[in-house]
């Protein structure tokens, strides 16, 4: 498995995602009982241990107790949102799929675009089992019989784990003919896929699975209508799929405890900064502060900002600190869910700097498919590079303004809206930094050149 540090959770926090840290895996439904989840070997796909942890417990009581329609009122009821970073709620894309005609599909998107941010990789290789079963059971709740989990061609270790999991869910009957006794059919599979950061949107991804280049569809019509080879299909987050078991054997009064009302459950955040860094489950609602670990200072230096959502995410102050983390909050501040990064920059960080290269980004990884993407995320970036160089015109703050607009307005994707995002931010919350670069050709923090240094930044 790779590296990837687990931050452990203060406060008691549930895990409802994840196993308990330094334990391992595979755990399934997150009932508590996860210590021995792995076999002795630390095997994250080792069935055997799983099942007696609790994993396919959850679609056993879906298919026996619930049935379809409950099982979809289950989910209705618990509130699960997606964890893709839009939010939308979970059963509303069932009952969408459900009532539309012809073979139905669901979809896993653990491709992991954000170069920020690997939680959902660190959810897949210790916690598989999770993952899978809600797939199973979105399967059985919208009468799906092929199901999909779609990860980075280049994600070896994430590979050889689902593979074997796979294939252990085969031999145990939890898929392929009358899976689990239900009488249902159920083609489980890892489709590996290779692109770019917007593989992350599901239309997009949904184009790579069939081989396609990698480009939004309009909607409507949306995926649980018409998506997969035009068949309807629900695409979810890893995440929103582990979760999907808890809720089932817990039951979703007791999903809907944690968290806040408008967001329940929790969610996979990963911290860099010099106070934590790593991967942690927290519930939805816990304030950034507590999740970044901080006070005013940053590894002993002042707090200058937060950057939330990844590389089409916000740039918050210290100000909005005690903003609680979840779909609504951030993005009336300015950032977003995204795919969960929360990066921490002390007083060293220029703002400027910070959001051109963010931008830069976002204009490199637009697909070109409409001319806000193609043309207008990289006028952008190059107002961000002209602020950044002491080559700025007057006007070009407004400018990035009407654009910035423009852009969101026509966009056809969410990526052209949220790449406005780290430049808009910054004007809104460091306006006098901005100002600096453009009336002084003046960097307080001495990080921009050839532009000159603030005499400050010279000591």
């Amino acid at each position: 498995m790779t590296d990837i540090a687990r931050l452990e959770t203060p406060k008691g926090w549930p895990s409802i995602l994840l196993p308990p840290a330094g334990k391992g895996a595979a755990r399934g439904t997150g009932t508590g009982t996860g210590d021995a989840a792995r076999g002795a070997g630390g095997d994250a796909s080792d069935l055997d241990a799983a099942m007696k942890a609790g994993a396919w417990e959850g679609l056993r009581r879906a298919i026996r107790d619930l049935g379809p329609t409950g099982t979809i009122a289950a989910i209705g009821s618990s509130g699960l949102r997606g964890r893709g970073g839009a939010g939308f709620p979970a059963a509303d894309k069932w009952r969408a799929a459900a009532s539309a005609p012809g073979p139905r599909v669901v979809v896993a998107n653990g491709y992991g675009a954000d170069p920020s941010s690997r939680t959902d990789q660190l959810l897949l290789e210790t916690n598989p089992y999770a993952v899978l079963e809600g797939l199973a059971i979105v399967a059985l709740a919208i009468g799906a019989e092929e199901a999909i989990v779609a990860v980075r061609a280049t994600a070896g270790s994430t590979i050889r784990i689902l593979e074997a999991a796979i294939a252990a869910a085969w031999d145990a009957g939890f898929a392929g003919t009358d899976a689990l006794g239900s009488g249902h059919f159920l083609d489980l599979r890892l489709q590996t896929v290779q692109g770019a950061y917007l593989l992350g949107e599901e239309t997009i991804l949904l184009k790579a699975l069939e081989g396609k280049r990698g480009q939004p569809q309009q909607r409507p019509p949306h995926p649980a209508t018409n998506g997969l080879r035009g068949r309807p299909t629900v695409v979810h987050n890893v995440q929103t799929l582990a979760a999907i078991p808890w809720i089932v054997v817990n039951g979703p009064a007791a999903f809907a405890t944690t968290g806040v009302p408008e967001a329940p459950g929790t969610i996979l955040v990963e911290v860099r900064g010099a106070e934590r860094s790593g991967v942690a489950e927290v519930p939805l609602g816990t304030s950034l502060r507590e999740i970044a670990g901080l006070g005013g200072k940053s590894g002993g230096r002042a707090l200058k900002a937060v950057l939330v959502g990844g590389p089409s995410g916000g740039i918050l102050p210290p100000e909005l600190l005690d903003t609680p983390y979840t779909f609504d909050a951030l993005r009336a501040a300015g950032a977003h869910v995204g795919s969960g990064s929360v990066i921490v920059a002390d007083e060293r960080a220029c703002i400027v700097d910070l959001a051109r290269v963010l931008t830069r980004f976002c204009a490199d990884e637009a697909c070109g498919k409409t001319i806000p993407c193609r043309i207008g995320t990289r006028r952008l970036s190059e107002i961000g590079d002209r602020l950044a160089t002491g080559t700025s015109r007057a006007g070009d703050l407004d400018l990035m303004a009407d654009l910035a607009s423009d852009i969101v307005g026509s966009a056809l994707c969410d990526h052209e809206r949220l790449a406005t995002l780290p430049l808009m931010s910054g004007m809104r919350y460091f306006r006098t930094e901005l100002d600096e670069h453009l009336e002084r050709s003046s960097c307080p923090a001495g990080v921009c050149h050839p532009i000159a240094m603030a005499a400050s930044a010279t000591h």
